[in-house]
């Protein structure tokens, strides 16, 4: 989830699930003014979505920005290009020393506005196999059957 004081754009709520995430990270997207103007207006699909380290650069593919509508012909940008992230040379080493050590993905969990500045919430994440899953499911389900069942008994004793 984006963090508190921040306008969320979109989140990628498969990501969680398909993957367990070991680490987030926040980064800044190079974007073109068209494509601000799109996120603004909430615009933004982040499904099947990734992040890569590419010659010591950061880069965010496949994430869908549709044209904004009220934009000039000539002002447009296409909508599925590469768009660079903004990360500290540190957490751009970290992280590709990481995914090279095991098999890990970076994904964009959500896409959220903070202080005026569009930024990506990356994770760091290990793909669940089907009985990942599954298990993760009933382990929430149980956790949310007892929170329910501890506020029944609170509220029986007022």
């Amino acid at each position: 989830m984006p963090p508190k004081g921040t306008k969320p754009v979109a989140s990628n709520r498969r990501a969680r699930r398909d993957y367990e995430i070991l680490e987030t990270y926040e980064a800044g997207v190079v974007l073109q003014g068209s494509e601000v103007k799109a996120l603004r207006s909430a615009q933004c699909n982040l499904r099947d979505s990734y992040a890569e380290v590419a010659d010591g650069e950061a880069w965010l593919n496949k994430v869908h920005i549709p044209p904004y509508a009220r934009a000039s012909a000539q002002g447009g940008h296409d909508p599925d290009r590469r768009r660079k992230l903004l990360l500290n040379r540190r957490e751009i080493d970290d992280i590709a020393r990481r995914m090279q050590g095991e098999p890990l993905t970076l994904v964009p969990l959500a896409v959220y506005f903070k202080g005026g500045r569009a930024k990506v919430e990356l994770g760091l994440a290990r793909g669940r196999r089907k009985y990942d899953k599954r298990q993760e499911l009933a382990r929430r389900q149980a956790e949310r059957d007892t929170e329910r069942a501890v506020a029944r008994h609170h509220k029986g004793m007022e």
